[in-house]
């Protein structure tokens, strides 16, 4: 129910028949055509196609049509199907040409619908309307792949260093906002160094060097030397 036959009497348009059974005048009648009024799916590429800026690649796209008018399908070109394929993708090839490969890449919604405007503008004297169209796939040179796979790790890895240095800035300003409330308060600071000796010795067999500009600052001979002497004795009075 969705075809229809188009209907020439002595060679000139007569009308369209269908669907279901029809009468035709032997001889008189002949039929040109069947047209199919449903939505039609037409495959297309254009392959080694130079971009914008001369990168070859490989486009594949989907295009989705229908006839709205069978009368002009039938007579207003010899065979609508193969001439949609090829408006389809000649304009895809035009379409890649005044593109960048970056443009490529990342519009292909702005590129569908360029190509649905331009694809419609040819196939409508023909009776086609063209629905969408659709990119499925976009290939570059292998060693332009590499390429830009290198280029994405570079700045992945230059992003991660900026981001170290800004953590090691937070850290230098918090030590430089400790050491300041160290300045103004002895205490506190040999405090702190007890607790890192605590924490340094408390493991089994664990050996801490501390240098000796930190010794003399943070008296940490002497705290050092009564942590020591607590160790030794704990195992006597056990």
């Amino acid at each position: 129910q969705w075809e229809k036959a188009v209907v020439l009497r002595l060679g000139k348009f007569q009308r369209l028949a269908g669907p279901g059974m029809f009468w035709i005048i032997p001889i008189v009648d002949t039929l040109a055509n069947w047209i199919d009024h449903r939505v039609m799916v037409t495959p297309f590429s254009a392959e080694k196609t130079l971009t914008k800026d001369t990168v070859p690649v490989d486009v594949d796209a989907v295009l989705f049509w229908v006839v709205w008018d069978a009368e002009k399908a039938a007579l207003e070109v010899a065979d609508y199907k193969a001439a949609i394929a090829w408006a389809a993708q000649t304009a895809l090839r035009e379409i890649i040409g005044q593109m960048s490969l970056a443009d490529i890449l990342i519009g292909r919604a702005k590129m569908d619908k360029d190509l649905q405007i331009i694809i419609d503008e040819r196939t409508t004297p023909w009776g086609v309307s063209v629905q969408s169209v659709e990119i499925r796939d976009v290939v570059i040179p292998q060693d332009l792949e590499d390429t830009m796979s290198r280029q994405a790790q570079a700045e992945r890895e230059r992003q991660a260093r900026v981001i170290l240095g800004q953590s090691e800035m937070q850290i230098a300003e918090s030590f430089a906002e400790a050491s300041k409330a160290y300045q103004h308060n002895p205490t506190a600071l040999h405090l702190r160094a007890m607790n890192m000796l605590f924490e340094g010795l408390k493991e089994k067999g664990a050996l801490v060097i501390v240098p000796s500009s930190a010794v003399e600052t943070m008296n940490l001979g002497a705290m050092s030397g009564m942590v020591s002497l607590a160790q030794q004795q704990l195992p006597k009075e056990g």
